[in-house]
């Protein structure tokens, strides 16, 4: 695999790969679990430019649908999108019987050592609702 840089005339340096090189990062990527990102900083690229190698594999391998696919490409069945599952729904049981409402709010309050236990009728729920927030200013 080869990557080498090319010296133009002033500050900027451009490395070429080989379609070798190319194509072996897009295979890694293809991998299941692998994201490109981490195969970039491993071979220690660019992952912007591991991405659009991807995209080119990708591009290329919709224009040769049905003739012999490069290299990359044989190398990376994975890019098919793959169906989703369709979601099953499962039959839970009920239960048969209403759950009992509980008849009573009960409150327990504590401070120190102290402990105070509130019962209030569900039915005056507002009441009691008022009076917590008189305790509670």
């Amino acid at each position: 695999m080869d990557t080498t840089v090319a010296l133009s005339e002033g500050r900027r340096r451009r490395r070429m790969h080989s379609a070798e090189f190319k194509a072996h990062i897009v295979a890694a990527c293809c991998q299941p679990g692998v994201s490109s990102a981490s195969v970039a900083m491993a071979n220690g690229i660019n992952a912007n430019l591991v991405r659009r190698w991807v995209k080119e594999a990708e591009a290329a391998r919709e224009i040769e649908r049905g003739s012999a696919a490069s290299e990359a490409q044989k190398a990376c069945p994975a890019t098919t999108p793959t169906p989703t599952p369709t979601p099953r729904f499962l039959p839970l049981p009920m239960p048969t019987a209403a759950a009992p409402i509980a008849a009573d709010i009960r409150i327990e309050l504590q401070r120190g050592a102290t402990t105070i236990a509130v019962t209030w009728p569900v039915s005056a729920a507002s009441d009691c609702a008022a009076w917590m927030r008189e305790l509670l200013r």
